[in-house]
């Protein structure tokens, strides 16, 4: 039994869009990351809220030598899920994964000591100011790498009149006050680059946007209703035209109609 808070379709949610953030991750950074590990060990990472673990699947493979990750993931449902998946490393080298439940808000550097390498995906928009700042002086030894971070930015084609009132609506739910935690939402990408910079860390970031058109009809539907709930959560009288909208972009998908690009970065850190 899970004491989980997340939503029960939560890991179905991850697992939808796993091929839609395998795509979009800035391979580019790749080269810099490799050229910041040790050729003479094996791998240590440390993915922070890891999920399912997309991340050690996606990157794992695309690393050289043994590797021993460790999965920081604070529900226990998404932990056994990601301990369940076998991985394996570029040169077929086996792959350790040890999880553990992990509140990421509170690791230190201690927590990360043995880390070559510090991964997160997802992760940044929801945390606040404070808990980037801690994030980034635990990580800050080491090289690191956040993907898929959300910049506030979609683009539909066909564009409609009300695209811009529900971006806002939803970018404003982004940066709500959650139980006391102001979260920064599409301000983490900038929070996270001047946190690192403050501590003398060089920091590049890349482009790393969803590009959705008729072979992701599903993660369409289940991306635009989670976004315009929280739109209308945020901004209530965006309810009298919610639902002519949602009808007009889901027949859209369906007929194969709607692209959809929603805009995120990668940062690397050290």
């Amino acid at each position: 039994m899970t004491t989980s808070l997340l939503p029960p379709d939560f890991a179905d949610w991850l697992r939808l869009r796993e091929p839609a953030d395998a795509a979009a991750r800035a391979v580019e950074l790749l080269d810099a990351v490799r050229r910041r590990l040790p050729a003479d060990r094996p791998l240590v990472v440390h993915d922070l809220g890891s999920g399912t673990g997309s991340m050690a699947r996606w990157l794992a493979p695309r690393l050289p030598g043994p590797q021993r990750w460790v999965l920081h993931e604070r529900d226990a449902d998404l932990r056994a899920r990601a301990a369940a998946e076998p991985v394996v490393a570029a040169d077929g080298s086996p792959v350790t994964v040890l999880v553990r439940g992990s509140d990421i808000t509170r690791l230190t550097a201690a927590d990360l000591a043995d880390a070559h390498l510090v991964t997160a995906s997802a992760l940044l928009d929801m945390l606040t100011a404070e808990e980037v700042e801690r994030t980034v002086a635990a990580c800050a030894g080491h090289p690191t790498l956040f993907a898929i971070t959300v910049l506030g930015r979609v683009r539909f084609a066909p564009a409609d009149p009300l695209d811009a009132e529900f971006e806002a609506a939803f970018n404003a739910h982004q940066r709500r006050t959650d139980g006391g935690r102001a979260l920064l939402g599409p301000d983490a990408v900038d929070a996270t680059v001047a946190a690192f910079r403050r501590r003398g860390v060089e920091v590049r970031t890349r482009p790393s946007p969803w590009r959705l058109g008729p072979e992701q009809t599903a993660l369409t539907a289940a991306w635009l209703a989670g976004w315009l709930d929280a739109a209308v959560e945020e901004r209530p009288e965006l309810a009298g035209v919610v639902d002519a909208y949602r009808e007009r972009r889901l027949a859209e998908a369906a007929d194969g109609r709607l692209r959809v690009v929603l805009h995120h970065a990668d940062l690397l850190a050290g």
